[in-house]
């Protein structure tokens, strides 16, 4: 039986082994808090240990920490903010251009989601520091070289010509190309990049990573989304994974559960890498919508490209009809949401997950206005008990999903719900959460238990703490006196 990814970490976790690029891991074990004047130290690696330096970064650092009046919170900043940067970013040059290889954190392999995800937050720092253009370049460079291999594949290998080395995916049913870590086809793994590359054009209007390979990547992620538009069978792609998860496993010989092509894109597994239950993902398309239109607009004003630019407005048209047709459902109180999956033959499901795309994120994500009232309707809904991933507890309260199980409540959810308030009460209990939850560590973590956060999943998974970042120096632009009182 093969171990799966989420198995082997908790096996390192709970033999106090190294992780698999030699950092131990922690999670799951329990943790005491730090005392007396060593409390709040600062837990990055020491200057000659981190892996990138950036001289607006630390700026940053600083300036958003003077602004914080809580010791706690300014140190989880601190620690946090700088974290992918730190630990997890490799520059090089492959076939003569800038290349950045970013790993998760704890497991040696860069995601298409992810890695982007990670750097998100440097974006508005990025006009006045040339070393974070470099890096912005290289991450360019490296995913348009990734979705080239296999434009089906989530995560890849530093080397393209390797063979994955993650334990979970060696015997993997499905085509595993040189480079590939793992291929579990998800709408969002295509959607990152360009939201990426979208947002280091307008924050700096360089356009000098998006050459050729970059363009001829661009093509390969509108024809993989309407291959998965399923209007003519299948499609190329399926999966199986000998695991006792049914999560690991779209059903039907790996093509999935039936689905009606009605125009949205298919995709055999959500953002957190767990197999959908209806195959068509109600925010994972939301998302392509948005990515398909800032292609377009980039196709138009750097490559005069309207043709393409055409193609993608079409697809993107197609499937926002298909989301206002199949998408919306009754909430049960006179009212409409948004589901999270269909099929497209009356069929929806009624949940929100941790990881983003999420129902709750579309208004990050630039899918919908923050204020839109079905938006804010569904995003209450997630916030409640009626999702069956919702857990209230002692510690905090939040959103999960089936990845980590019942109970276990993901960071990364109520940073999300810090981000997409509107109301500075609900932005500062989300901060209390998250500064009760670190379980002394003084960063994010995939999960944690709801009564006990000692009990955590993943001590270094660089997306959460980033992210956490990205909050608290918002709110230190947009709303500083919330953090003056924090």
């Amino acid at each position: 039986m093969t171990t799966s990814r989420r198995d082997l970490l908790k096996m390192l976790a709970f033999a106090g082994g190294a992780g698999l690029v030699g950092t131990p891991l922690p999670g799951w074990a329990r943790t005491p808090p730090a005392a007396g004047a060593d409390r709040f130290a600062s837990r990055r690696p020491p200057v000659e240990k981190r892996r990138f330096a950036s001289a607006a970064v630390e700026a940053q650092i600083a300036r958003v920490r003077a602004r914080i009046a809580d010791p706690e919170l300014a140190w989880l900043f601190g620690n946090c903010y700088p974290n992918t940067l730190d630990t997890t970013v490799h520059l090089g040059t492959l076939d003569g251009k800038p290349d950045t290889f970013v790993v998760t954190g704890d497991i040696d392999a860069m995601w298409l989601r992810d890695s982007s995800a990670q750097v998100w937050p440097y974006l508005p720092l990025a006009a006045k520091d040339p070393a974070l253009r470099t890096l912005f370049r290289g991450l360019v460079h490296r995913q348009a070289r990734c979705i080239a291999i296999d434009p089906y594949a989530n995560a890849f290998l530093p080397d393209p010509a390797a063979r994955t080395h993650l334990e979970w995916a060696r015997n993997d049913l499905t085509e595993m190309r040189p480079g590939v870590a793992e291929r579990k086809w998800e709408i969002d793994s295509l959607c990152y990049p360009i939201r990426l590359a979208h947002g280091y054009w307008k924050a700096t209007g360089d356009t000098a990573p998006f050459d050729d390979d970059w363009r001829a990547a661009m093509h390969a992620v509108l024809r993989t989304f309407r291959e998965q538009q399923r209007k003519d069978g299948p499609g190329p792609y399926r999966f199986q994974r000998n695991s006792p998860n049914a999560t690991e496993n779209p059903p039907l010989g790996g093509y999935g559960n039936p689905g009606r092509p009605v125009g949205l894109i298919f995709s055999m597994f959500r953002p957190s890498d767990d197999a959908c239950l209806y195959p068509l993902s109600v925010p994972a398309n939301f998302f392509a919508v948005t990515s398909l239109r800032q292609l377009a607009a980039m196709s138009e004003a750097i490559h005069r490209d309207t043709a393409f630019a055409g193609d993608c407005r079409a697809l993107a048209g197609e499937v926002q009809a298909a989301l206002d047709e199949y998408a919306p459902m009754r909430d049960g109180c006179g009212g409409d949401v948004w589901a999270y999956e269909v099929d497209g033959f009356g069929n929806q499901l009624s949940m929100d997950d941790a990881n983003a795309p999420s129902l709750s994120s579309l208004a990050y994500l630039g899918a919908m206005p923050l204020d839109d009232a079905r938006y804010r309707r569904t995003r209450a809904l997630a916030w409640s008990p009626r999702n069956p991933y919702f857990f209230r507890g002692r510690a905090a309260e939040g959103i999960g999903g089936p990845h980590e199980g019942l109970r276990m409540i993901w960071p990364m959810s109520i940073v999300m719900r810090a981000l997409t308030a509107r109301d500075d009460a609900e932005i500062r209990q989300c901060l209390q959460w998250l500064k009760a939850t670190h379980a002394g560590t003084g960063f994010m973590h995939e999960a944690f238990d709801q009564d006990d956060p000692a009990h955590f999943t993943r001590a270094w998974f660089a997306w959460a703490n980033t992210l956490f970042g990205e909050l608290v120096a918002g709110l230190a632009e947009r709303r500083p006196d919330l953090l003056r009182r924090a």
